[in-house]
């Protein structure tokens, strides 16, 4: 049988496990070439065995998720959404918590408080039961069990005690409605940290979808970029983006193709040379043939390679989860052994057994552990913040623990991105300060973006001035000009031995005058923070599209010794995967160019200047331009992952202790509840030292 590509779009995937679960369930039906994107919300697989899909579908359906046609018309129900269930539980949960400082009698009366909490209780069962359930069928218990059991067995237990009127110090369900509700807002913060990841790949859509100007008999005709057929002829004009890939039929251009080579001059373009879609035309206008239309253009394959890299992300589980697969078992063994022992061997009241096996659980409820992240991330996101450093979620500081390589792109992440003279050769003879009139006198009649850079450096220098007589700009050449005196003067692109270094040339009545070059200037502050970096143990990496040359050039300035230049975006990716192999890997970029490397390493890292898609794609931004911030973010990833283990270890000790004495029968269970808010208490403490905490 053929093999069948099957794309299915399932929503209430909310993190690695969950992708986890859905993997695990089609690999076990035989499936291959299995991709679970948890971000994007697909899940693709190849059907070679005839697999009955809607058994599939059903499968999935019954770990949680829901399968649906199209995402973007999929609307879901209010009850569904994970805002309108905190909003929900949270209206309960508060005076549940209030019971404890005000004086309202009523609020301590045991049937309140089970009215109250028994909302929040249904909306955790529904939520984390089924997240549970399928994680537990998977083998890969996580957090959510967690929750799951710990507010369940304070229900219970509350419950047990508010029938048997056993008093006060048997209530706990501020404790599972807490735990509920404080996990739904993490999962608020969650949800909205993976739509603005996948609204990377939607904004680069968004390019796509532009207008052609198709001529048919002399005629022109606008339609949809995705209606241009291949061997289509279209005009492109000045300030157009080239709807798709194709060669120039006729006229000149200046193309700033920076979305995808990061070359930060703009290129001359003209008969027979090849276009790219989704590039501007800065200046000029040409006649293409259409080449490479719809899923074939490089714009389309980035759209695919980002979406790959996207789904292909190793999973990185959470220290928390990572514990909880053993935890969870444990405790629950721990709680049977405690039935059994107490009842069967003791020869205890089989309620006195029950109690005490349910007193297990609450002392292992895990408010301690569910706190010792979010708490300490949610410092360390603010402190990064204060600094001008926006950390999307919590993972990332977790994945950037123990980096090893921190690849670079040059042009407007090294590199300031504006035009300046690096350096003029003047041929022997000639005044330096003649050549800067001559130049400035032409430049300051052309409108190129390149020109106008040279007119505002050159207004700052010492030359004399020279008055032309007449200035003519020849389209993807360079500039033609007369004096006064009737000397012929040409500035442009053209070529001389041996001047690799030098972009442009001045002949005077076609004799060379002098040679230019020009480059982007490097920011004042790279040279240290390369510096800084190998004092941490980090490699540099410089990864461009730009020249040889200029990329040698700024890596010799700063200091770098390991260069990648000339690469477009599938290279970008191939080199990136290659720094992974060997250790972890950040990148930090600021072009469309950059957003599938930015998407692939294990961190992300965007200047606030850059492209719109660069900055979704990256996990991390800095909203100035100081370099710094980049070490900035390493030291405070570094001091809050410290501060998570230092939590889970408080968390985790605390229920060491704890578990044995209440399986023993010794533990009173309001010295418990004392102990576990105490627990509390030092987690959020330590997290909140964060906040003024030196950092190294």
């Amino acid at each position: 049988m053929a093999e069948q590509l099957i794309e299915l779009n399932v929503k209430g995937m909310h993190c690695n496990n969950c992708a986890i679960s859905v993997h695990n369930l089609l690999e076990k039906k035989g499936l291959k070439n299995i991709l679970v994107d948890f971000a994007g919300e697909e899940v693709k697989f190849s059907n070679d065995k005839g697999a009955n899909v809607p058994e599939i579908i059903k499968g999935i359906e019954q770990l949680g998720f829901k399968v649906v046609d199209d995402i973007a018309t999929h609307q879901p129900k209010f009850y569904e959404k994970v805002e309108n269930k905190f909003f929900f539980c949270a209206i309960f949960t508060a005076p549940l918590l209030l019971h404890m400082i005000l004086p309202w009698h009523f609020l301590h009366m045991p049937i309140v408080q089970l009215l109250l909490c028994l909302p929040v209780f249904i909306v955790g069962c529904l939520h984390f039961g089924k997240s549970a359930y399928g994680s537990v069928r998977n083998g890969l218990p996580n957090m959510d069990v967690l929750i799951f059991v710990g507010s369940t067995a304070a229900f219970v237990y509350s419950l047990i005690g508010t029938i048997e009127n056993m008093g006060e110090k048997y209530e706990f369900y501020e404790t599972c409605a807490t735990i509920i509700t404080l996990v739904l807002l993490g999962n608020v913060f969650e949800k909205r940290s993976v739509t603005q990841t996948t609204s990377a790949v939607k904004d680069l859509v968004k390019i796509q979808q532009v207008t052609a100007n198709r001529i048919i008999n002399g005629s022109i005709e606008v339609i949809s970029a995705k209606d241009v057929l291949a061997g289509d002829t279209l005009l492109v004009n000045q300030g157009d983006k080239i709807p798709v890939d194709g060669d120039v039929l006729s006229g000149n251009a200046s193309v700033d193709e920076s979305m995808l080579t990061g070359e930060s001059l703009p290129v001359e373009k003209g008969k027979y040379d090849k276009v790219i879609g989704g590039t501007i035309i800065q200046h000029g206008n040409i006649h293409m043939i259409a080449t490479k239309v719809g899923t074939h253009t490089v714009l389309a394959q980035i759209i695919d390679l980002m979406r790959k890299a996207q789904a292909a992300k190793p999973p990185v589980q959470k220290l928390g989860d990572k514990v909880a697969s053993i935890f969870v078992p444990a405790v629950m063994l721990i709680s049977l052994l405690t039935f059994a022992i107490t009842y069967f061997v003791g020869h205890a009241p089989a309620q006195t057994a029950l109690m005490s096996a349910i007193a297990v659980l609450v002392i292992s409820c895990p408010c301690a552990m569910g706190l010792a992240t979010p708490t300490a991330v949610m410092v360390g996101l603010g402190r990064a913040a204060k600094n001008g450093i926006l950390i999307k979620g919590g993972d990332t500081i977790e994945a950037v623990a123990n980096t090893k390589y921190v690849v670079f792109d040059k042009t407007g992440t090294l590199t300031t991105g504006k035009f300046r003279i690096n350096d003029i050769k003047a041929e022997v003879g000639n005044d330096i300060e003649k050549i800067r009139g001559i130049i400035m006198a032409i430049e300051e009649r052309s409108n190129h973006p390149i020109a106008k850079s040279l007119v505002s450096e050159l207004k700052t220098l010492p030359q004399q001035k020279v008055i032309l007589s007449k200035a003519i700009e020849e389209k993807g050449l360079g500039m033609r000009a007369g004096d006064i005196e009737g000397n012929n003067y040409f500035l442009g692109t053209a070529k001389v031995e041996g001047s690799s270094n030098f972009n442009l040339s001045l002949y005077k009545n076609q004799i060379l005058l002098a040679q230019i070059a020009i480059d982007d200037e490097i920011k004042p502050d790279a040279a240290a923070l390369i510096a800084q970096l190998k004092k941490m143990d980090i490699i540099p990496v410089l990864l461009s599209g730009d020249k040889k040359s200029r990329c040698q050039r700024v890596a010799n300035a700063i200091g770098i010794t390991d260069i990648h230049a000339e690469k477009l975006p599938d290279e970008k990716l191939a080199v990136i995967d290659i720094y992974k192999q060997k250790g972890k890997t950040i990148m930090i970029g600021d072009g469309i160019n950059d957003a599938p490397a930015l998407t692939q390493a294990d961190v992300g890292v965007s200047m606030n200047d850059a492209s719109q898609i660069a900055i979704q794609s990256a996990r991390v931004i800095l909203l100035n331009t100081d370099l710094q911030s980049v070490v900035k973010f390493l030291q405070i990833s570094k001091h809050t992952l410290l501060t998570i283990k230092q939590n889970l270890f408080w968390a985790f000790a605390y229920n060491i202790v704890a578990i044995p004495i209440a399986a023993l029968g010794f533990l009173n269970p309001m010295v418990g509840a004392f102990a576990m808010a105490f627990s509390d208490v030092v987690v959020i403490g330590n997290s909140l030292r964060l906040k003024a905490k030196r950092l190294s």
